[in-house]
């Protein structure tokens, strides 16, 4: 019985690197998550870590000092805004995107910024030569006497850049094409992600110091790796843009030092990326002339609000099925808002080709621009344009109710800032406080009710 006991604490036990559901067997797919190709090797069975002794207990959370984890603005106006205030020694910072995007671009110039300001910086490079980078640092003016780089791809070889220039700031460019040779398997596979962001991370808390990694994406969108990345890490940015359009928006999905509601924006122009302070003049046609079809609304990207317009073109359909084209916004609810004209509002485009888009190649996702598109598609019906200083919020229902929206007040202060003189939002659920008398608000609880406001039958 004893030589069952001790063959079973030799037992090889196996690790899934997405969820962490462990077996004594491998298998193929991991049987809590269904992830294929991610069970691995995770030593025996029944090997317990034992208590080391310890040099001295742990203090008082209140006798901890919490100087050294104060932020460090990166002089980025946006990217600060997204962090909540700027780089936290220490920290490890994930930022992910599509290739081309502009993240290494945006990274450089975060780069020479902290080493203009003061800060060693090491910028590791395993995707372009060091002459490559060069090239890119001499037309953005990323130039900086403590910015210091290096093109390497052996996790040893960075990690003892590391210890030789001890930075204060450390980019990787990027997680995925460092390896150790330490461990089996390619770069960018999950091993080696694993023992590369391990490594990373433990040199970032022991020597205080802020580590930036830039991930891939997977053709979903997905940070490419295992989850486990995603884990480790204390902020995990995303980095989203449209290949044709400048417009470049930051997101935080996880923040453990500040919000994740606040959103950055940047344009991407041939010399480096620049922060957008006022974002909304991009998503706006520059003219003043009123044209049927055109609608003005306000998005909320984050706590951020976002003027944006929504323009709609109906034409006769040539023959057979009716045409449906959109362009940064949802389909499926377009398709729903024109039944949702013709049952509640007698609005028939059910039979006629319909555009709908968006200026700007702005992307929106909130419920709160239903009203702005379905104004924007009754005014290309009607061949009748809307006032040029007219803004709209609000959600539409099946029923052709129109929804309340959360912050009605804060939309309508940009609104107003931007030279909007009246708006057709849903009913406030508490009083408009701050807005100024010359603006008019026009509160309506249906879509035939806003349609009538600006449409009025005679």
């Amino acid at each position: 019985m004893a030589s069952k006991t001790s063959s079973r604490g030799k037992t090889p036990g196996y690790r899934c690197a997405e969820c962490g559901w462990t077996t004594v067997k491998w298998v193929g797919r991991c049987g809590e998550c269904q992830a294929w190709g991610s069970i691995g090797d995770n030593g025996p069975v029944g090997a317990r870590t034992q208590a080391a002794s310890v040099a001295e207990p742990a203090p008082i959370i209140a006798d901890v000092d919490a100087s050294a984890a104060q932020f460090r603005p990166t002089y980025v106006g946006e990217l600060d805004r997204v962090l909540g205030g700027g780089l936290v020694p220490g920290a490890v910072i994930l930022l992910a995107g599509e290739p081309g995007v502009g993240k290494s671009t945006l990274l450089l110039d975060v780069a020479s910024r902290a080493a203009v300001s003061g800060n060693r910086v090491l910028y590791v490079t395993g995707e372009e030569s060091a002459a490559q980078v060069k090239l890119r640092a001499d037309r953005i003016g990323a130039i900086a006497d403590t910015l210091h780089l290096t093109a390497e791809t052996d996790l040893a070889q960075a990690l003892g850049q590391v210890e030789a220039l001890s930075p204060d700031v450390l980019i990787v460019d990027s997680v995925q094409t460092l390896s150790s040779t330490e461990v089996d398997g390619a770069a960018g596979g999950v091993t080696q992600i694993r023992e590369v962001a391990s490594s990373l991370i433990s040199a970032a808390k022991k020597r205080n110091m802020t580590a930036i990694l830039v991930g891939h994406v997977t053709k979903e969108g997905s940070i490419a790796g295992p989850r486990l990345l995603e884990h480790l890490v204390d902020v995990v940015c995303q980095f989203d843009g449209e290949r044709h359009s400048r417009l470049r928006l930051l997101r935080a999905i996880k923040n453990r030092y500040g919000p994740t509601d606040e959103v950055g924006c940047f344009d991407l122009t041939e010399n480096g990326i620049i922060g957008l302070a006022d974002p909304s003049g991009l998503f706006i046609a520059g003219t003043e002339q009123q044209v049927s079809g055109t609608c003005v609304t306000v998005s909320l990207e984050g706590r951020r609000p976002l003027l944006a317009e929504i323009q709609a073109l109906v034409s006769p359909t040539s023959g057979g099925q009716a045409r449906r084209s959109v362009t940064g916004l949802d389909s499926s609810r377009m398709s729903m808002l024109l039944a949702v004209l013709q049952a509640r509002a007698s609005v028939f485009l059910m039979e006629r080709d319909t555009y709908v888009a968006t200026v700007g190649g702005v992307k929106l996702t909130e419920p709160a621009v239903d009203l702005a598109a379905a104004m924007a598609l009754a005014s290309a019906y009607a061949d009748q344009p809307l006032s040029r200083r007219l803004v709209t919020f609000g959600e539409v229902g099946l029923a052709g109710e129109v929804r309340r929206v959360p912050e009605i007040s804060r939309r309508l202060h940009e609104a107003e800032r931007l030279g909007f003189t009246h708006a057709i939002v849903p009913p406030s659920p508490e009083p408009l406080t701050g807005i100024p008398s010359g603006f008019k608000v026009r509160e309506v609880t249906t879509l035939a009710e806003a349609l009538q406001t600006v449409f009025p039958r005679k």
